[in-house]
Formats: structure tokens, C-alpha cells, sequence
């Protein structure tokens, strides 16, 4: 591997004394004092202070556009024009780009995903300092078997030369964790780590964190899950419209203060619960079974929702859950499809998502980047596209004029915060690209909504305002069909819940019934709960 030259002092920067960490006494690796960043009309971040000692987990939180990202792509050199110092060992540094916080020992695991799909995972792991021979020619062999040593002493069961475009969302955010490890770094920035990730498989990498503690890592983790926030951190940082709105040791922070320092307001009920009068059956599911290839994804899966209901899907990754809502959707092929699906009274044919919009279901996937959305185009486009049939006029063209005023009405009604609907979807926060999606299917009159992880990777103060929403359909009579990965949000906002295990039920709890415990214990009934390794999908 080619040597990393470590970035040179700022020999214009005065000289600064090394702050102590509170409660273990070790100066700080790195600090950053009085940091402002500001962008055309806006300013990103307003004389911020912050700093990581050896060893210590420091969780940083805030909603979205607080400054979170920007602070960190400033620590990991992707922003190099800003105004502050950054003292690394207490001596003042510049960073020029990437390479240079790398050759700092500073590894940056961003929540959207620096893989390339096109290559397999220990291609990935080694991509820009891959393993050479004396002769100078790449040594496939030996990146193989250092990636599955690895693999191995983090306890992950990845084949190395798996494809990455293969692995599901969960299993290429362990890859981007093993890579980051890899690089032997001081300093480990976390973005969202957990978005994709069971809790057995939190709880897993919060051990890999404990571990790096014990090591004298420093770790900075940045979460919009509160509870893991509590769980992990040593010391929280918030901030809010690009200041710090408070800072101090985790033992002295709750939750509740979290949220007011993030979004200025006590939140008494995050998610509220409506009052709904349950209609009639809108879904029947019966013995659904689904087969990719020669392995049994669904065996037997049946559910029931009805109007204005919220039910949830319950399990541990890899139990089903995400082809459970893409089986009704249509998204398989028919031929590896079984089972009946009742849709108002007729059974339909899960052959195509094109029809089961026209039927009147609409799914919001997981991966709303990747499946939902169209990044490049603007607010108008994506909001239009599940009902663009809607807006034809009598020789199949698109009247502009019907397709503004009604996207217009729904970016109100939601209140999507974007400066105009033309302003492209890839600028907009999680929350408000989330919005989007639903937005393009209450255009489409959408009597039952497939919701897959619906608040992954947004704020706080955003998943009170999906759950809110997702409250006034069901109060009018919409069906939702909810999978997510925080037990506590099913709890707090579903009628019901069904619970999935390696792809069969083992599980339904209705409200009265609702007990942390015991679906845990049916999410993990077929679990071989001896095998130290964490299975995935």
C-alpha cells in the first residue's frame, strides 16, 4: 500500500493548549474551535466548538439541516474552505481533502454508502490501497484472506467475495463499518450506522463501539434514534440551526432535554395515537409464500388490515418483512409467488406494482433513494409520477398546468418545506423526501399504504410529523401495512402487530397485548441463539 502522508501544521495558526476530556482526564485528539461554514445564502454552521477524546463515544444529534454532516465532512476533509481552526494533538491542521483526514487516522462511515455495487466486498474494503505484490500487481489473494480474517475477528458471517449489489441495505452498512475498522483509525465517525440494522444487529455493533472504546478509539456517532444515543454515548453534542444548543456528559442528558435542545419544544408525545373507528377488511393475506431461487423467503404468511387500521410488522432482519410488502405489491414474479391476496373483497394477482397503484396500494419502500424517488428530477416530477395517467389530456400529453396545481395543493397539505415544487428532490431533507413519496400516492387515491422502514434516517422532529400524518389517513379511513425496525414506534403508533421469523409467523398481538418482551421472543423463536455470529440479509 502506498504511504499516507499525515497533513502539516498550520504554521499560521497560533498555538492552543489541548482541552481535557471531562471525567477521564485524556487530552483531546481532536478539537474544533469556533468552526462557521457558510454556503450561497446560508450559513451551514454558526461558531461551533467541539472536540473527541481517546476512548470516548461523543453522539452528536440535531435534526435535519442543523449542521450535523456539514461538521463532520469539515472534520473528514470533504469541506476545506471555512472559517475556525481544527487541532489535532492540540497542534493546528488543515485538511486538503479526504486523503489527507485518512492519513490522520480519521475514517468517516457516511449513512449514504460509499460502496461501488459493481464490485465484491473485499474489492470494496481495499478500493484506492489495494494489497500488492513486489511486482506491483494487485494481490487479489491476499485482500481475500485479509477481509475474511476481518470478517472474522468482527464475528460477521460476509463471504468477501460476495457482489455487493447482492447484499440488502443492512448487509453493506457492516461492510462500511469492517472497512472503516480496517483502516486502523483513531478517530471513527458513525453517520446513522444503525439505520439499516435490526436490534440484534445494534446490539452487535454497540459491542464493536465498546470494544473500540476499551481501545482507546474515539468514536463519533451520530443518531436521530435517541434511545441508542442514551445507550452508547459518553458525552452529546447538540445542535440546532447550525449552534450548539447544549453539550454535556450523557449521565446528565435525557431524552426529553435532547429533543427540546433539538427542536426548541418539549415533544410530550412524539408519536401520538389517534382515536380511529376500524372499518372493514381491506386486506386479506392467506398462506403467502415466497421462493427466490431455492431458498423459502415466506412460508405461510397470513394478515388481515382493515380501513383506518395500523398494523405492524415486527422481526429481526432477514425475517421476511421487506418481501412480505413487495410480494403484495407485485414486485416478484408471479411464478414465485403462492397464495391468495384479497384486495376489497376480489382476489387479485400479484403481478405488477403498475397495477396494484391502479388497484389502489402503494408502497414506500426502504430504500426511498434508491426505489421511490428519482433524485435528478424535481418535486413536481416525483409527486406526479404513480398518477401521471391523472394529468393526460386527450392526445396522451401531460397538462403542466392541472399537474402544478394539484402537486401544489399536496406539498401544502403535507407541508413538505421546499422553496418551490421544481426545486430537485435530491436537495431536500429525509423528511421532506419521505413526504414526497407519499405525496405521490395520495394523488393516486391510495386506499392501503405499504410503509417499509418509513422514518429510516430521518430526524425526530420529522418522524412525529410522518406518524402524525400516517394518524389523519388512517382517521379517513386509509389502511397502512407498517414494517419497522424500532420496536418502540410500533408500539406507540399500530393497532396491531404480526410478527415475522426467518420468513413464518410466529406472532399476532393486538394493542391490549403489546408486550416488548414477548415479541422480541417471537421475532427470535427459530434463532440459534448459540451461534455467535450475526445473520443478516
Amino acid at each position: 500500500m502506498s504511504e499516507m502522508i499525515r497533513p502539516q501544521p498550520d504554521p499560521t495558526a497560533p498555538a492552543q493548549s489541548t482541552p481535557e476530556a471531562p471525567g477521564n482526564g485524556s487530552p483531546a485528539i481532536l478539537s474544533m474551535r469556533h468552526i462557521t461554514k457558510r454556503f450561497p445564502g446560508v450559513t451551514a454552521l454558526d461558531d461551533v466548538t467541539f472536540d473527541v477524546h481517546p476512548g470516548e463515544v461523543h453522539c452528536l444529534v440535531g435534526e435535519n439541516g442543523a449542521g450535523k454532516s456539514t461538521l463532520m465532512k469539515i472534520m473528514s476533509g470533504v469541506y476545506v474552505d471555512f472559517e475556525g481552526e481544527l487541532l489535532l494533538d492540540g497542534t493546528p491542521v488543515r485538511f486538503h481533502d479526504t486523503r489527507d483526514s485518512q492519513a490522520s487516522a480519521i475514517a468517516m462511515i457516511h449513512q449514504e454508502l460509499n460502496l461501488v455495487p459493481e464490485l465484491n466486498v473485499f474489492e470494496n474494503i481495499f478500493l484506492g490501497r489495494e494489497i500488492k505484490t513486489r511486482a506491483g500487481i494487485i494481490d487479489r489473494r491476499a485482500m481475500r484472506r485479509a477481509a475474511h480474517d476481518l470478517m472474522a475477528d468482527l464475528g460477521l458471517d460476509i463471504d468477501p467475495d460476495s457482489a455487493i449489489s447482492q447484499l440488502r441495505v443492512g448487509r453493506r452498512q457492516l461492510v462500511e463499518i469492517a472497512k472503516a475498522l480496517s483502516l486502523d483509525s483513531r478517530i471513527i465517525i458513525m453517520d446513522e450506522p444503525t439505520s439499516a440494522l435490526s436490534d440484534t444487529e445494534v446490539t452487535y455493533l454497540f459491542d464493536v463501539i465498546r470494544g473500540l472504546r476499551t481501545r482507546g478509539v474515539a468514536v463519533i456517532y451520530i443518531s436521530h434514534r435517541l434511545n441508542e444515543v442514551i445507550d452508547i454515548a459518553d458525552r452529546i453534542t447538540v445542535l440546532r440551526d447550525g449552534q450548539v444548543a447544549g453539550s454535556a456528559r450523557a449521565a446528565q442528558m435525557t431524552s426529553r432535554e435532547m429533543i427540546r435542545l433539538m427542536v426548541g419544544r418539549d415533544l410530550d408525545v412524539l408519536y401520538p395515537k389517534e382515536t380511529v373507528e376500524i372499518g372493514e377488511t381491506v386486506l386479506q393475506v392467506q398462506g403467502l409464500s415466497y421462493k427466490q431461487g431455492q431458498k423459502q423467503v415466506l412460508d405461510g404468511v397470513s394478515i388481515e388490515v382493515r380501513q383506518g387500521e395500523i398494523v405492524g410488522v415486527a422481526g429481526l432482519m432477514g425475517a421476511g418483512r421487506t418481501q412480505l410488502l413487495e410480494s403484495i405489491f407485485g414486485v416478484y414474479p408471479p411464478q414465485d409467488v403462492s397464495g391468495r391476496v384479497i384486495f376489497n373483497g376480489q382476489e387479485i394477482a400479484l403481478d405488477s406494482p403498475q397495477r396494484s397503484i391502479a388497484r389502489g396500494i402503494g408502497l414506500v419502500a426502504e430504500d426511498r433513494k434508491g426505489q421511490s424517488l428519482i433524485l435528478g428530477r424535481p418535486v413536481v416530477e416525483n409527486a406526479s409520477l404513480a398518477a401521471l395517467r391523472r394529468f393526460l389530456d386527450h392526445f396522451a400529453v401531460v397538462n403542466r398546468r392541472a399537474e402544478r396545481q394539484a402537486v401544489s395543493k399536496v406539498v401544502r397539505d403535507l407541508n413538505i418545506k421546499t422553496p418551490s415544487i421544481e426545486t430537485l428532490v435530491a436537495n431536500l431533507s429525509g423528511g421532506n423526501q419521505q413526504k414526497v413519496v407519499i405525496a405521490k400516492f395520495l394523488l393516486s387515491d391510495i386506499k392501503l399504504f405499504l410503509l417499509d422502514e418509513p422514518t429510516r434516517g430521518i430526524d425526530v422532529g420529522a418522524k412525529a410529523e410522518i406518524y402524525a400524518l400516517v394518524g389523519q389517513l388512517a382517521r379517513q379511513g386509509t389502511a397502512f401495512l407498517l414494517v419497522s425496525s424500532e420496536l418502540p414506534e410500533l408500539l406507540a403508533v399500530c393497532d396491531r402487530i404480526y410478527v415475522l421469523c426467518d420468513g413464518k409467523p410466529t406472532g399476532e398481538f393486538s394493542r391490549a397485548q403489546f408486550d416488548q418482551e414477548a415479541i422480541m421472543e417471537a421475532a427470535t423463536r427459530f434463532t440459534d441463539k448459540t451461534n455467535n455470529h450475526v445473520q443478516v440479509s
